[in-house]
């Protein structure tokens, strides 16, 4: 049965979607995933030749008005308590990015010029390549259905994976925010990036207790170590009271920007922090198999 490895954060910038595609190419994974659906760029780092299919997500209903049977009468905008309705020349329109679907304007509109549609709130792709399959979206903006779109792209992974597939490695979103719970849900395996700093060991802990609610098993390694050794410290005394697996730390390097910005994989540059982190996908690997 394959299990599933999600890789958070608790802030932006740890370096959790540059853990994610070395542990990738390190493990020259088959199944693989990128939930961070309000700024996907785990595509940018893997080279697929051919397009993805991509297929539209409809995450909600918003209203749209029917300019040849308004009658300019505005009790729609006078029901919305979004401000989403405004005047034109001829009637009534809808902004889209302030629309909540509550279907008002439909329910006092005396023509029936204002009714509600399915909306399309982003887009899932899916790509292929022989025997490897890479499951992502994005979130229209200004759209609130990221938790479900994060759920939908764990099911078109599923969907599409061969059955005989071992590990799938998922990209999680920053924070803890609803795309991350729906990240945390279902899978066998956390590993938390963190950095040592104060905020990177506060939020650290923030993404420790909602791993645990959902009863996944977490793993914790610190990434650029070296910009902090006393707090990083503190983040290996913090795993050994709560029972928490720390599967090592890897060093600033300047060679992993660089790697980065040529669109390089840390899992095929010569460097101490691709050495490093090597080690923590060992680890890693050895507690998700044997949990």
């Amino acid at each position: 049965m394959m299990k599933s490895l999600l890789i958070l954060s608790g802030k932006g910038g740890t370096g959790k979607t540059t853990t994610a595609a070395a542990f990738i190419g390190f493990s020259k994974a088959k199944a693989f995933a990128d939930c961070d659906v309000d700024a996907p760029n785990l595509h940018l780092l893997e080279n697929f030749q051919q397009e993805p299919e991509v297929k539209e997500y409809f995450g909600s209903d918003k209203a749209q008005i029917d300019i040849s049977k308004c009658i300019g009468c505005g009790k729609c905008h006078t029901n919305c308590r979004f401000n989403a309705i405004y005047s034109v020349e001829t009637g009534y329109q809808v902004n889209p990015l302030l629309c909540e679907g509550c279907g008002v304007c439909e329910l006092v509109c005396p023509t029936g010029a204002a009714k509600l549609y399915k909306d399309v709130s982003g887009h899932l792709m899916m790509y292929k390549e022989k025997d490897k399959v890479f499951s992502s979206a994005e979130l229209k903006m200004g759209r609130g259905n990221s938790g479900k779109l994060v759920s939908q792209v764990k099911q078109e992974l599923v969907d599409n994976v061969d059955k005989n597939t071992e590990v799938a490695i998922i990209d999680g979103s920053p924070g803890i925010g609803c795309p991350v719970i729906a990240s945390i849900s279902g899978v066998d395996f956390v590993l938390v990036v963190t950095e040592p700093t104060v905020s990177g060991m506060s939020d650290m802990k923030r993404i420790v207790d909602t791993a645990r609610i959902f009863k996944a098993k977490v793993a914790i390694c610190v990434n650029k170590y070296s910009i902090s050794e006393d707090i990083t410290e503190e983040i290996e005394k913090y795993c050994e009271q709560e029972n928490i697996d720390y599967v090592g730390k890897v060093p600033f390097d300047k060679a992993v920007s660089e790697a980065i910005n040529e669109g390089i994989p840390i899992s095929e540059v010569d460097c101490a922090a691709r050495t490093e982190l090597k080690k923590v996908y060992e680890n890693t690997m050895k507690s998700l198999l044997n949990n």
